[in-house]
């Protein structure tokens, strides 16, 4: 029978508790506090990463976050429990600058552009087609590689009819003024001529002033009636070799233009001016004449006028012997 050996001692497993210490015998000394250890200096910002030079309109291939900022993905990648990202669909590239834009987005992010303006508002149709209740047609564009097909006959509408029945009938309305409005945009723009009858005549006449000598272009010879008095119904009276347009009418009162002879004879005061046209229309007009040597012009019009008429209606300086003379009289207008 084998001898017993030593006893072996047993070991305290994981799961024992430590023994308790014995407590330590108090002593009067005081105990001091331990001291702390000191706090550990904070790690400095990390400096923004620059970045490289590039073109306008060029994308970044990683954006760079600035200071305070985070990352969008880890270090580490990007985190496989995130939800993934909706896709927003292609990019919009602006048609100004060509930066690509979210499709969500309205405006350019760099200009501003509006980048999708929609389609242009519809104009209202003019007055004469809501009338004749036709729109306009947009003609679709031929495929590519197709010629289109020419219509060789249009259909006839009514929007050309109905504008020549409005001018026939606005023509025939305003043909009665249409030559007064010519006429008056000749005189308007043109220069009046001198218009030379062909033939004068006179109610009466002395011998030695004939009504010819009203109208010889010199002021130094007059006409004067036959009978001394004031001589009114008196006149003076001219043919034009085909119809004119009358415009002017000039007047030289007494027998000269110079002062010292006008007031030799008496002088017409008023004249009644009688205008014949050559469907035998007549214009009248009444002119007050001055009392004053020289030129005097008056305004008097008539289309297509082949006689002139001008009698005496008053007179100035009348007396014993005395005659209303002219000495000249000469007119103006357009053959």
């Amino acid at each position: 029978m084998p001898a017993p050996g030593p006893a072996a001692t047993p070991v305290p497993g994981p799961s024992d508790p430590p023994a308790p210490e014995p407590p330590a015998p108090a002593t009067s000394a005081p105990v001091s506090a331990p001291t702390p250890p000191p706090a550990p200096a904070p790690a400095p910002d990390p400096e923004p990463v620059a970045a490289g030079p590039r073109r306008p309109g060029d994308r970044l291939d990683s954006p760079v976050p600035g200071p305070g900022e985070e990352p969008d993905e880890p270090a580490g990648g990007p985190d496989p429990d995130a939800a993934p990202r909706p896709d927003r669909g292609p990019a919009v590239r602006c048609p100004n600058c060509r930066t690509e834009n979210t499709p969500d987005r309205t405006l350019c992010l760099r200009c501003g552009l509006l980048l999708d303006p929609g389609p242009p508002p519809e104009l209202p149709l003019s007055w004469w087609r809501r009338i004749l209740g036709r729109r306009s047609r947009r003609r679709a564009l031929p495929a590519a590689g197709t010629r289109p097909r020419r219509r060789l006959w249009r259909r006839p509408g009514l929007a050309i009819p109905l504008t020549l029945v409005i001018l026939a009938a606005a023509v025939w309305f305003v043909r009665p003024h249409l030559s007064e409005a010519f006429d008056f945009t000749k005189d308007s723009t043109g220069t009046p001529e001198e218009l030379r009858p062909i033939r004068v005549r006179g109610s009466s006449a002395l011998s030695d002033h004939p009504p010819r000598d009203a109208f010889d272009t010199y002021t130094n010879r007059f006409w004067v009636p036959a009978e001394a008095g004031p001589g009114l119904g008196e006149y003076l009276e001219a043919d034009f070799e085909e119809p004119v347009r009358m415009l002017k009418l000039v007047v030289f009162a007494g027998r000269s233009a110079k002062e010292d002879e006008f007031l030799a004879q008496a002088r017409p005061a008023a004249l009644t001016v009688t205008l014949r046209s050559a469907a035998d229309e007549l214009t009248e007009k009444r002119i007050t004449l001055k009392d004053q040597p020289g030129q005097q012009t008056f305004d008097v019009r008539g289309s297509d006028v082949v006689r002139v008429r001008l009698a005496i209606d008053d007179v100035y300086g009348n007396g014993p012997g005395r005659r209303p003379a002219v000495a000249e009289i000469e007119f103006f207008g357009r053959r």
